[in-house]
């Protein structure tokens, strides 16, 4: 298949290019300047260069693929991009996999595909984009709804191990709150299969959540990047006001969410297997342990 690819630049998208090439899919991907296509091109892509608002040269480029991915999903460029691709391909059935993101539902302890939505400030533009995609006629509309992306050293898992240590006698790492909130988690790589089975697979009118199963607390994920990083005063909760001071006050809201996911639906309806090491084991061993950071 011929796949119109956005955001293959980005953290998430540096992994769902390759697997889409390694899956056999050739891929066109849409980037914003002469730098990205050349790093597109040397993965193994074509790059189109222009603008994801540009709506006709989104349709264009929708009406030559065989489905589009939209990782780069935005607040501003959404509603002009998805009208682009649904005009593009229309009455074609062809797939489009939209992005999502599983802070739209709020603080829960089972979050489904069909869970109520209850989004934090900073994400609540989001329904009413994913809405318009899910509903589209002629067209095979997903969403893809990551949970906390991390793996490969980057993402939000750096908020943790990058946490301020304090300048008290004891250092002690500084929690998201009182780091008692779960985080609904998923490894980069195992979302990027998640992709390419909704492309290939999945159903007009799912969404499939990306999460792992594995919902560890901040604290559990801070107790282990202070204790491999030799933080002898280990942990301190902060007061919301207190993260709100360094992280801003959305993304702070979005962050003490208490969000638990199991990802069933996506295993049982693609056969999705999420097998990445897990974000405590990545945090002690892998790409966030110091080891690994001193070695970049």
């Amino acid at each position: 298949m011929s796949i119109l690819l956005t955001g293959a630049t980005g953290y998430i998208g540096t992994s769902v290019l390759p697997r889409l090439i390694e899956e056999g899919h050739s891929v066109t991907a849409l980037v914003r300047d002469a730098s990205k296509a050349a790093i597109v091109e040397a993965a193994g892509a074509t790059a189109l260069i222009g603008d994801a608002a540009d709506s006709d040269l989104v349709a264009r480029a929708a009406l030559d693929s065989d489905g589009v991915i939209h990782l780069a999903s935005g607040q501003d460029v959404d509603p002009v991009f998805i009208a682009a691709v649904l005009r593009g391909l229309e009455g074609s059935d062809k797939p489009f996999v939209h992005t999502g993101g599983i802070w739209t539902y709020g603080s829960n302890a089972d979050i489904v595909d069909d869970s109520p939505s209850a989004p934090p400030a900073i994400t609540a533009w989001r329904g009413a984009n994913e809405a318009v995609v899910l509903g589209a006629e002629g067209v095979r509309g997903m969403v893809v709804v990551p949970s906390i992306v991390y793996g490969r050293g980057a993402g939000l898992a750096r908020v943790i191990v990058d946490a301020p240590r304090g300048d008290e006698v004891a250092p002690a790492l500084h929690l998201i709150g009182d780091g008692s909130q779960h985080w609904a988690t998923v490894h980069v790589d195992d979302l990027a299969a998640l992709y390419v089975l909704a492309l290939e697979q999945g159903d007009a009118g799912s969404i499939y959540l990306g999460a792992s199963g594995v919902n560890p607390t901040v604290r559990e994920l801070g107790e282990a990047a202070a204790a491999v990083a030799g933080v002898v005063g280990g942990v301190v909760a902060e007061t919301v006001d207190e993260t709100a001071a360094r992280l801003g006050a959305g993304l702070t809201e979005a962050l003490l969410l208490d969000q638990q996911s199991r990802g069933s639906k996506a295993r049982i309806d693609l056969g999705w297997e999420p097998n990445g090491p897990a974000l405590l084991d990545e945090i002690v061993s892998g790409s966030y342990a110091p080891e690994a950071v001193a070695a970049d």
